[in-house]
């Protein structure tokens, strides 16, 4: 599973985005997107934890919180044709 994470400042580094999942487990990959004109970010990334514990463990502490003035949406990748029947919701405690 991955992690996607949108609403990236573009001085979002990616140090940054590594150093504040690792609070949650053991990030094993970060694709930061790049814009290929500007190299400056884009505003979202991919990230992949050890274990799917650590990343949904990730997603509910990171969802909505605030980083370099932006609120960061973290959420599952969906594809095209899973866009309109997936959903998930991070924001309830069970």
């Amino acid at each position: 599973m991955s992690v996607y994470v949108t609403n990236l400042s573009g001085e979002m580094k990616y140090k940054e985005l590594q150093q504040i999942f690792s609070k949650y487990g053991n990030v094993k990959t970060v694709q930061l997107s790049m814009n290929q004109e500007t190299g400056k970010p884009r505003g979202f990334a991919f990230l992949e934890m050890e274990t799917f514990a650590q990343e949904t463990l990730a997603m509910k502490a990171l969802l909505g919180s605030e980083w370099i003035v932006r609120i960061l949406k973290v959420n599952t990748p969906v594809t095209s044709s899973e866009a309109s029947s997936a959903s998930c919701d991070f924001s309830s405690t069970h």
